[in-house]
């Protein structure tokens, strides 16, 4: 073999060993490292919204009493039951059936003006209220179960990572989106 058939080869040999080396350092040291994701879980928290419902209502109330001693039932009842008391009879009973029935009509006028007053009602519209409480879910993360150098390990994250977790420099897990995009 030649001088420079040898010189070749030795020279081809080096340079395509050079030539893995550096291909070797760029997949294990210098490019960027990564942690494997093995499980990702959304983590939600429930959200409590209290809110007011309101809704107008039709209500019966008993109508003001204007005169709360029913005088004026009382007072025509007496005169009515007087007026046909002194129809019956004649002489004294007369005069006993005629207070006889001022009094049993003026009794009957009380009751008959109660009776009215009390079932004197209107009806006006209320809104009434009440609170109502809305739930919602809330995405608050995500639990990461990642594998880094043979050790599963958990961490909560504020994005969903995919399939790895980049590390920084000190190969620390980048574990924010906003540090992760600033990369």
């Amino acid at each position: 073999m030649n001088k420079s058939m040898l010189i070749g080869t030795v020279l081809g040999a080096v340079g395509v060993t050079a030539g893995g080396a550096v291909a070797t350092y760029t997949l294990m040291g210098a490019g960027e490292k990564y942690a494997e994701v093995v499980a990702v879980q959304p983590v939600n928290e429930t959200v409590k919204t209290p809110r007011q419902v309101c809704k107008d209502v039709v209500v019966t109330k008993k109508a003001p009493v204007k005169d709360e001693h029913k005088i004026a039932g009382t007072v025509i009842g007496a005169l009515a039951g007087g007026l046909l008391g002194n129809q019956i009879g004649g002489g004294t009973g007369k005069k006993v059936a005629t207070v006889a029935g001022a009094a049993a009509g003026g009794y009957a006028g009380n009751q008959v003006q109660g009776n009215m007053q009390d079932s004197d009602t209107y009806q006006t519209t209320e809104t009434r209220c009440n609170t109502v409480t809305d739930t919602s879910e809330k995405l608050v993360g995500y639990d990461v179960k990642y594998k880094l150098d043979g050790k599963v390990s958990q961490v909560r994250m504020d994005y969903d990572p995919g399939s790895k977790i980049p590390l920084d420099e000190q190969g620390r897990l980048v574990l924010t989106e906003q540090t992760r995009i600033a990369q």
